[in-house]
């Protein structure tokens, strides 16, 4: 992949003309298609299936807790400065642990692990010691710092001696919970959080030995404007992190609650947050980061940017990865995993939580397991979004279908993205143009066999 395709292209003309609504494929089917049909005991039987692969697995933990809550937040979290209630949900995730880890053979190596919140660096530094300790004990983690072990970070939350000890106990990666260092947009979005708190963290994370650190930017957030942004995004590549994930703020108040606090007044216009994004594209470049996709950015030595130009990314409901053949094991309230082909959900509420963990049950409540066309359409859509190329042949010969036959009127909406530059086709290879990587989710949207209602495509976020 050259380096002009793996930089952001801003085409104004092409943005306005696919300006929609749609998914953003963490996973396929999306969570949209789970249903409650499928609970524990179709998950049982996929994980008993899945230990003939011996693949590795990869675990994700959800630390729903938050001392305060940011208004721009769509997470699935529970806001208290209650410390007390971290403990008695670890108690539950040891539980809930407990009965996964009977149902995964004891030498699938654990490559992967994550813990995502909410707010990880919530829980004190005793019961992180714990919960890694106690993971150690049902799960085969691995003791060489070769596994890629990553927690989510909020810079106000966290020491130089917490980061040493999440160091010391198997975190090599971080990612760092910035959004914007405007102190007018900071007070707007209730997230006040200084420059030394973010880069004190950065600088102590590398002193330590992490391996790759990576931090958050939102745009489109209240008193925002392109200025403002871009001298927050000058001051962060001072620091030249690992990565940079560059989100759009989708306001969505009639969802999310604490978003209802947001002075929609204040809000950028969408022509200030295109400015914006350019701007972004084009700083960022000129910094040496390539474009991943998506929001993301990585130096062009990070293990993103090499998966990439290896045809080897992935993408999960983490976001970009290098971790395909894991099997990804989901602990803790809300929190979604992936074993072979199906997709389980746990209870979105601490009681439901709870209250299946203390009866003896997991807490699966809803999931599914893929067919035979969702699997062959996950992989499509997986290529498109993960390496912007895909083989028609080689995906032809791979399921035993005549791609043309099967994709007909997908390929006819193919035609016209064609025609406006976003893609080409040359000997069966569907290429996507620097213009349209940017419309990824455009391009994967004609492959999504669910995706036909306009009122269910209106359940998902902006595309830009």
């Amino acid at each position: 992949m050259s380096d002009l395709q793996q930089q952001l292209v801003f085409d104004q003309a092409l943005i306005t003309r696919y300006d929609q609504s749609g998914p953003r494929y963490t996973s396929y089917p999306t969570a949209v298609q789970f249903h409650e049909g499928f609970g524990e005991r179709q998950y049982r039987a996929a994980a008993s299936a899945s230990n003939a692969s011996g693949q590795p697995l990869s675990l994700y933990f959800h630390i729903p807790f938050c001392d305060t809550v940011c208004f721009y937040c769509a997470c699935n979290k529970i806001a208290t400065k209650d410390r007390s209630k971290a403990q008695p949900y670890l108690d539950r995730v040891y539980r809930e642990m407990a009965m996964q880890g009977e149902l995964f053979d004891k030498g699938r190596r654990v490559e992967q692990l994550h813990w995502g919140g909410g707010t990880p660096t919530f829980i004190s530094h005793e019961q992180m010691r714990e919960l890694m300790t106690v993971t150690g004990r049902y799960f085969h983690l691995l003791d060489d710092d070769s596994g890629e072990y990553s927690i989510e970070i909020d810079p106000r939350e966290v020491t130089d001696e917490t980061i040493g000890l999440l160091r010391e106990i198997g975190f090599n990666r971080m990612s760092l919970g910035l959004q914007d260092l405007d102190p007018r947009v900071q007070k707007a979005v209730n997230r006040i959080q200084t420059a030394e708190q973010t880069f004190g963290a950065l600088q102590t994370a590398r002193r330590e030995g992490f391996r790759s650190v990576s931090m958050d930017l939102i745009y489109g957030l209240p008193l925002q404007t392109a200025r403002s942004f871009i001298e927050t995004l000058d001051r962060v590549l001072e620091a030249q992190p690992d990565r940079l994930s560059v989100f759009n703020y989708a306001h969505l108040p009639e969802r999310f609650k604490p978003q209802r606090r947001i002075d929609e007044a204040e809000l950028p216009s969408p022509e200030e947050k295109l400015e914006i994004l350019q701007q972004v594209g084009e700083r960022l470049a000129d910094a040496g980061y390539v474009y991943i996709g998506m929001d993301h950015f990585a130096r062009p030595d990070d293990e993103l940017a090499l998966a990439q130009r290896e045809g080897l990314l992935y993408r999960n409901f983490q976001g970009y990865s290098t971790h395909a053949h894991c099997d990804l094991v989901a602990l803790g309230v809300t929190s979604i995993g992936m074993v072979g082909d199906t997709y389980a959900q746990n209870m979105r509420t601490l009681d439901e939580y709870y209250a299946c963990i203390d009866a003896g049950r997991l807490a699966i409540f809803r999931g599914i397991e893929l067919n035979r066309d969702d699997l062959l359409r996950r992989a499509v859509i997986s290529q498109l979004i993960c390496n912007f190329t895909l083989d028609t042949g080689r995906v032809a010969a791979e399921w035993s279908i005549d791609f043309g036959a099967y994709f007909s009127s997908e390929l006819d909406r193919v035609a016209a993205m064609v025609d406006d530059g976003l893609v080409t086709i040359s000997d069966g290879v569907i290429e996507v143009q620097p213009p349209g990587r940017l419309l990824i989710r455009n391009i994967c949207m004609v492959f999504d066999r669910y995706l036909g209602a306009q009122e269910q495509a209106s359940r998902y976020s902006k595309v830009i």
